[in-house]
């Protein structure tokens, strides 16, 4: 499959090594570590390692990078595979770094015996104070030096549990001189005393990331490991593991992050976002994580083409919120079912109209086989409170006294005159309809100053309407000043609750995205139900942000 045309580096590399024959086909895998919902930098990366093995005939393994016991969870495990197929992607394997607990281990005992790794007792904090600087090389632990026999035995014991933790770690034995700060010395194995999701008590010594993703890579046969360009000072580590004990030799390729402006994409901070209650949970529609983006209705589809059109890079950039917008709109704008929603609703009468009259309306006039939908349009009707104006200024293309607009799908009509309450307030408008005026065979001849979506007060549906903005007030969190939290968008969420739909929209399922007439594009909330029917702003119709 060498013949594929390649768009990025990573591409252009793979496309190489084919066409040199140095691998018959490629093998890539997606390695996160179960300690929370993926984002959209995830979501990057899934693109780039499924979508090269597509590309180019190989395939993707999914193995999840579990040597961290304490934050790991198979809640994590259950939503990275539902985001992965969610996106459209099928992994050939499903792996789990704990799968090569016993593998690695032996690999340890195997650079112990090769005098290539030692037992330290230094605590973190030791540790650190003898690593040196960017500067001034590192000092060697007074443990360095102890015999094979020595170190296998402490190495056994710690795995019987018989340290404590902190007390003793397994670091590599390379070079406290070293100009890459990560191969001084680094820790190899430490001891945790924590029931991990898979493995239960079995195993009271963890593998360092470090030591268990070049070697999971290469016990899978890995040929392009991908990640983001954090790992460039790591790479130099995970060649000399897989040297050291001669395995299969993957190697790693990096690539810039994606990054966003308006949000965060620390899983840390995530979290602290969801923890303290700043969000409704890892899939509110205002977080990055895929979860909160198939909430909010944002497609598979769009997410892809915003990645494409975001590039492979090796440096790193902050793409605009904006793109992820126009690719979303783009998308939705060929699938969206049309319907008519009133969210901030006021009763119009039409007073001459004394029967009700079917009217269709097209489904979605992008789809030249999305056919039509009948309505009944009847004496009562709401409209939005922001479409009706008292006394308008020159240029207002609505509704007013003596005004004439159309309402969609059906005829013109013409306020006549308004009822106020005690203090003032309008409560409703009267109008009156041009019977000849309907819809697709208008012999009115009269020009509305505008067309409006309606819903019938008889037959609308209650619903609530949520609308979303982004979630911080600044372009770029992490580097203002203070607390990333101070920049939190007070006004991210606003909700409608006495909003009213047509009722074709009580059939709405998660299957379906809907274009709201004038408001935007919408999506069924995933809590919502027959009592209570709640629609996410998914985006707007044109780019509002200023």
């Amino acid at each position: 499959m060498s013949e594929a045309t390649s768009n990025n580096f990573i591409e252009e590399i793979i496309s190489n090594d084919l066409k040199e024959g140095k691998y018959k086909s490629i093998l890539t895998r997606f390695p996160p570590e179960p300690n929370g919902f993926l984002h959209m930098g995830h979501a990057a990366s899934i693109c780039l390692n499924f979508g090269v093995a597509e590309k180019f005939g190989g395939k993707t393994n999914l193995r999840f990078d579990d040597t961290n016991p304490i934050t790991e969870d198979t809640i994590f495990v259950d939503s990275i595979k539902e985001d992965v197929q969610w996106l459209g992607f099928k992994w050939e394997n499903i792996f789990y770094a704990s799968d090569y607990f016993e593998q690695l281990y032996q690999f340890a005992i195997q650079l112990i015996q090769q005098g290539d790794a030692y037992i330290c007792d230094l605590s973190a904090e030791e540790m650190a104070k003898q690593k040196g600087s960017l500067t001034e090389p590192g000092q060697n632990s007074p443990y360095r030096n102890r015999s094979v026999d020595e170190n296998l035995t402490l190495f056994e014991q710690m795995r019987a549990g018989k340290f404590k933790e902190g007390e003793k770690t397994l670091r590599a034995k390379i070079d406290m001189a070293s100009p890459n700060m990560i191969m001084r010395d680094p820790l190899l194995y430490r001891i945790k005393f924590a029931h991990h999701h898979r493995t239960g008590d079995k195993w009271c010594i963890y593998p360092m990331y470090d030591f268990a993703h070049g070697q999971s890579d290469s016990i899978e046969n890995i040929t392009h490991s991908i990640c983001t360009l954090e790992f460039v000072p790591h790479r130099e580590l995970y060649d000399w593991c897989i040297q050291k004990l001669n395995i299969y030799p993957s190697h790693q390729y990096e690539f810039a992050r994606l990054n966003v402006n308006y949000t965060v994409m620390s899983k840390r901070k995530l979290k602290q976002l969801v923890t303290e209650s700043l969000v409704n949970g890892w899939d509110d529609p205002r977080m990055p994580t895929i979860s909160g983006m198939r909430r909010r209705g944002i497609t598979p589809n769009s997410i892809k083409t915003f990645v494409q059109k975001a590039g492979i890079a090796k440096r790193e950039k902050v793409n605009e919120f904006s793109l992820l917008e126009f690719c979303v709109r783009e998308d939705l704008n060929k699938i969206a079912l049309r319907r008519m929603v009133v969210l901030d609703p006021i009763k119009v009468i039409i007073d001459n109209l004394d029967t009700e009259i079917e009217v269709e309306i097209e489904n979605n006039p992008e789809d030249e086989y999305g056919g039509n939908r009948k309505l009944l349009f009847t004496k009562e009707i709401y409209i939005e409170q922001e479409d009706f104006m008292e006394n308008p200024p020159k240029k207002f293309f609505r509704m007013s006294v003596g005004q004439h607009v159309r309402l969609k799908g059906a005829f013109i009509v013409q306020c006549t005159s308004i009822d106020k309450d005690m203090e003032g307030n309008i409560t409703q408008i009267h109008c009156a309809y041009l019977p000849n005026s309907k819809s697709g065979n208008d012999t009115s001849g009269v020009k509305p100053q505008g067309t409006l979506h309606w819903v019938s007060c008889q037959y609308a549906i209650p619903v609530e309407i949520r609308e979303y903005d982004r979630l911080f007030k600044v372009e770029n969190p992490d580097s203002e000043e203070g607390n990333f939290k101070d920049y939190i968008n007070e006004n991210s969420l606003k909700t409608y609750s006495n909003a009213f739909a047509e009722p074709a929209l009580k059939e709405a399922s998660l299957n379906d995205h809907f274009q709201f007439l004038r408001k935007g594009y919408f999506y069924l909330d995933k809590d919502a139900n027959d009592e209570k029917i709640i629609f996410n702003k998914t985006v707007g119709l044109k780019d509002s942000w200023k």
